[in-house]
């Protein structure tokens, strides 16, 4: 199978702690977080056009296709090398959007690591997350491929070796809007920072969860349901919430017991992001 034909996989990832510890003068926040990726993923399929455009076949319902972030990214890479081919791209979408597991920024990451190849672009992944970064904050950690501590507003990344895991992930009924969440006047943005040598497994908290609950009880009533089973936590600004096991067993039986229209599923923890393996 020629890289043309294969399915390529965009994961979903976790923030086992989030801190946002300062901000800049341009309004950007400064954070802290350990990124792991799970094995739950949406998947892409690319094909070469004859003509230069950039077209998404599969558009992502609410979604405009020309502002969809694969389809930005495929442009960003083409500009960057000053590349005049063509590509359709196919989306198979299954992370929940508006859920806090970068399910866009790993689309066009994944975009990007595979059109760099597709088209023999020859960028290294140091380029290809400066590309990332203009896409968003989250892009780069997807092109970096490894659990890692990231702190300043995404870009700065420290490897960090986490112990096999599988999580137990429920989905509200509500997509969160991050900017709603980092705007909020009631969000703490002054938590004493880390030092990523220090930080272990299980330790940190969320600095978006108070704010987030707030608009969006949902979210809160999600967490106390999984605080049953564990410690239970959200990723990024939500809605999406966890709790960590140590084995499948464990994971799948919580599941089995959660209230009927709880929306669930399993996931293993990686090491590694799936292309990069």
């Amino acid at each position: 199978m020629s890289d043309w034909q294969r399915l390529w996989p965009a994961p979903a990832k976790l923030n086992l702690f989030l801190h946002v510890v300062g901000r800049r003068p341009d309004g950007y926040h400064l954070l802290q977080t350990v990124f792991r990726f799970v094995d739950y993923a949406d998947e892409l399929r690319f094909s070469p056009r004859p003509d230069r455009r950039v077209v998404l076949a599969t558009p992502v319902a609410g979604v405009d296709p020309e502002s969809d972030l694969t389809v930005r990214a495929a442009r960003a890479l083409a500009q960057a090398k000053g590349c005049d081919r063509g590509v359709t791209i196919e989306l198979t979408k299954r992370i929940p959007m508006g859920g806090g597991l970068g399910g866009g920024s790993s689309d066009a990451a994944t975009t990007l690591l595979a059109l760099n190849r597709l088209w023999g672009c020859g960028l290294d992944l140091s380029d290809l997350q400066t590309i990332g970064l203009t896409l968003g904050a989250d892009v780069p950690v997807f092109i970096h491929g490894r659990n890692c501590f990231a702190e300043g507003i995404g870009e700065r990344f420290y490897d960090v070796r986490l112990p096999p895991a599988w999580y137990l992930l429920v989905v509200p009924p509500v997509q969160v809007p991050t900017l709603a969440v980092f705007t909020d006047p009631g969000l703490r943005r002054d938590t004493p920072r880390l030092d990523a040598a220090c930080w272990q497994p299980g330790s940190g908290g969320n600095d978006l969860e108070p704010v987030t609950c707030r608009l969006f009880p949902a979210v809160r009533e999600t967490l106390d349901l999984l605080g049953r089973y564990g410690r239970a936590r959200m990723s990024g600004s939500g809605a999406c919430c966890f709790v960590e096991f140590a084995d499948e067993q464990q994971a799948r039986a919580v599941l089995a017991v959660l209230p009927a229209g709880v929306c669930g599923f399993v996931a293993r923890g990686l090491d590694a992001h799936p292309i990069q393996n």
